[in-house]
């Protein structure tokens, strides 16, 4: 199952070891197949308030996104984004083919019930 390595970051400082990180992070990803689906574009924000920007990168499956963020390639450049960035970053699968919401409400109407919590 697809999975996703989801960053929301703030507090960007313009630094040259941030442009050396973003020319060295595509071949950290290639061995792993990952791949930018959103890199920092400005946001439209809806509802609430979103501060920062965001990264969201694509796996085909946790495995691969954690092996990337453990790779030596990797956590040899990761200081020089966290030294300048501040930001969260998370590792999440995503849905199967055929996902059905009301599935979920149901699940969580059950546990509910019966006093269980996710």
């Amino acid at each position: 199952m697809t999975a996703y390595g989801f960053a929301h970051l703030r507090g960007r400082r313009h630094h040259p070891d941030i442009l050396e990180y973003l020319e060295r992070i595509q071949s950290t990803l290639d061995p792993f197949c990952g791949r930018f689906l959103i890199h920092g574009p400005p946001t439209e924000v809806v509802e609430g308030d979103w501060p920062g920007t965001m990264v969201l990168i694509e796996f085909p499956g946790m495995a691969e996104a954690r092996e990337w963020y453990a790779s030596r390639a990797y956590q040899d450049i990761l200081r020089l984004r966290t030294d300048h960035v501040d930001g969260d970053v998370v590792l999440v699968e995503g849905t199967g083919p055929g996902y059905d919401p009301r599935e979920r409400a149901a699940k969580l109407r059950e546990q509910s019930a019966s006093g269980e919590s996710e």
